[in-house]
């Protein structure tokens, strides 16, 4: 059977289990250091707390060690690792290759997208290397994801939702270049999201206080069937650093879309146990979104957000009239009081306003403003769904049958689970013979049936007991509260991750040296690669500080083919022709233009 797993973030414990609550069937959570988001690093404690919530519905727990390590942290980080292997944690995501030098405990491994996993040769690389796991590019097209996943042992992950970074992952350093901010250490500035001044070589103004870089948000629902059917075996959600009520609704969307999927496909089941009730209906565009794209998944298409970098929110309609505090808006959302708007005025700058009362189409807002005729309205805060995230808006049940029956001196009652877990708990009591058989089978029903917040939900019940008896409600709960403790304790013990032993080898890397774009900065690294055939030409910049020459920016996003002026499918403007420049807060770069496999490459202007 093919499971296919679900794979939310988890900035804390909280927000662990609820992704968890809402169908996540993985995690991927910032350990206490050395994470690619400093901002959502998390205790030994907490990450063993939600190992083992999460183990009881058979979901795993992957720990984010994603960044590069310097020489003074290796130490450090291994004994780390040791750590998070003792209590449970079912793989290690990492970027440094140095890791693989350490002296590990049997715990699989993940190459992070930071990997830098574009290039099918290196795809391969890693794959003979022997991680358990690789983590796509996000810039890879369908057909190439099916080719790799055809041509790889390894675990193939992707993925489905969330922000992207517009440089290639792991080949990113315009932070580290501004304020050694690196986002290969976990602390990038996101440098991206700006806005920039665009030149030409004649030094002409060709797009003023505009974000460039700045991408729309990622999805590939429409393309999760056809990546199932291809062998993608894990799909990632991105978002650690988003607010709860983001991963409860991306989360819950996922779980259903799915389900959904796989219930007509016969070989393929879900990676984790119980089922999930959501209380709300999901909608992607209801939290965080800058609008969405499928990026290189089929063909390039327009895919940034040059007026903001911001979440627009959903689409609700067009102004039709515009009066002081109050507009006419011609559109089918209902809009409430609370909620936030947002529109771009005349000049491009995003607006905002709440929403103070709503008659029919008629809104009126807290301020007075002039939104001309024909704007676009969004919402990007929608108070009446937010209302309902912030509340219990999910459950997550564990199908459970119990039989009770009689022994010689008591009873015996017995758990077994939707995973054929079975516990069994006897007690030695008094037997009375009930006076009213009906009745009394009746409340022992009643009562072994209150599973209340546990994980369980108990759907069969059954008394096979050699007469009727009258037993006291206390007993029967009693009775009810060590089947779940045992099974809880059952689950968890059975969901210890085996040992994942990846013996160190020396295939040949793909190529004969290693220069500043495999991130070499510890002395371990450096190690792997030689011991894989490679010459460390160079070490990484975050060691080195030497951008002079070196691409901080390697994307296959384009500014020219974004603003319509691509040089190999159309005729351009003139201005456009020559070398391009981006200017931002006195920072000049250039830009280059690979057309021939159709990237861009930003340097500093020198």
């Amino acid at each position: 059977m093919n499971k296919i797993e679900l794979l939310s973030p988890a900035k804390n414990l909280q927000y662990g289990m609820e992704a968890i609550n809402h169908g996540a069937d993985a995690l991927y959570i910032g350990a206490p250091q050395y994470g690619a988001r400093v901002a959502a690093a998390n205790t030994l404690n907490d990450i063993e707390q939600l190992v083992q919530y999460a183990h009881t519905y058979n979901a795993k727990v992957y720990i984010a060690l994603n960044t590069l390590l310097h020489d003074s942290e290796l130490d450090d980080a291994e004994k780390m690792i040791h750590q998070l292997y003792n209590i449970g944690v079912d793989a290690l995501i990492i970027q440094d290759m140095g890791i693989l030098e350490m002296d590990l405990p049997p715990i699989a491994l993940h190459a992070s997208t930071q990997t830098h996993n574009i290039n099918p040769e290196r795809i391969a690389f890693l794959d003979k290397v022997g991680f358990e796991r690789i983590i796509l590019g996000r810039e890879l097209s369908l057909k190439q994801i099916g080719e790799i996943c055809q041509s790889t042992h390894a675990e193939i992950e992707t993925f489905v939702q969330g922000a992207l970074c517009v440089c290639y992952s792991g080949q990113c350093y315009l932070s580290q270049s501004l304020n050694e901010h690196s986002g290969n250490r976990g602390c990038c500035s996101q440098p991206c999201r700006s806005a920039y001044n665009l030149y030409n070589e004649a030094g002409q103004l060709l797009h003023r206080n505009t974000h460039l870089l700045s991408l729309k948000d990622f999805s590939a629902a429409t393309h999760i069937e056809e990546m199932i059917t291809m062998g993608v075996k894990s799909f990632k959600i991105e978002g650690r650093l988003k607010d709860l009520s983001y991963v409860k609704n991306v989360t819950g969307y996922y779980r259903q879309l799915i389900d959904n999927i796989l219930s007509n496909k016969e070989d393929y089941t879900k990676a984790s146990s119980g089922r999930t009730t959501l209380m709300f209906e999901p909608d992607l565009e209801r939290t965080f979104n800058r609008s969405f794209t499928t990026y290189f998944l089929e063909q390039r298409q327009p895919m940034a957000s040059f007026m903001t970098q911001k979440s627009r929110g959903k689409y609700i309609g067009k102004v039709v009239k515009s009066n002081g505090n109050s507009i006419i808006i011609r559109g089918n959302i209902p809009l409430t009081a609370g909620d936030g708007l947002c529109y771009f005025d005349p000049n491009g700058k995003l607006e905002g306003c709440l929403v103070n009362k709503v008659e029919g189409n008629k809104v009126w807002l807290n301020k007075n403003t002039q939104i001309n005729a024909g704007t676009t309205i969004y919402r990007n805060n929608d108070f009446a769904f937010e209302k309902k995230l912030q509340n219990k808006s999910a459950e997550r049940k564990i199908a459970l049958t119990l039989t009770l029956t009689d022994t010689v001196d008591g009873f015996c009652l017995q758990g077994i689970d939707e995973d054929h877990t079975m516990v069994e708990h006897c007690i030695t009591t008094d037997k009375i013979t009930a006076t009213s058989p009906e009745k009394a089978n009746e409340q022992i029903r009643k009562q072994l049936s209150k599973m209340g917040d546990t994980p369980f939900v108990a759907n069969s019940i059954d008394i096979n007991c050699s007469q009727s008896y009258f037993i006291p409600a206390a007993i029967i709960n009693d009775m009810r509260r060590t089947i779940v403790e045992k099974l809880i304790a059952r689950r968890i013990a059975d969901a210890t991750p085996p040992p994942c032993q990846m013996p160190k080898n020396d295939v040949p890397y793909y190529k004969a040296t290693a220069d500043y774009r495999e991130n070499v900065i510890n002395q371990y690294s450096q190690r792997f690669y030689n011991r894989h055939g490679a010459i460390v030409e160079e070490y990484g910049l975050e060691k080195t500080k030497d951008y002079k020459g070196k691409a901080l920016m390697t994307t296959k996003y384009c500014i020219r083919y974004e603003l319509g002026q691509c040089l190999t499918r159309h005729p351009v403007a003139a201005d456009y022709k020559g070398n391009l420049y981006l200017e931002n807060n006195h920072n000049k770069y250039r830009l280059q233009f690979n057309c021939h496999d159709c990237e861009m490459q930003i340097f500093l202007k020198e």
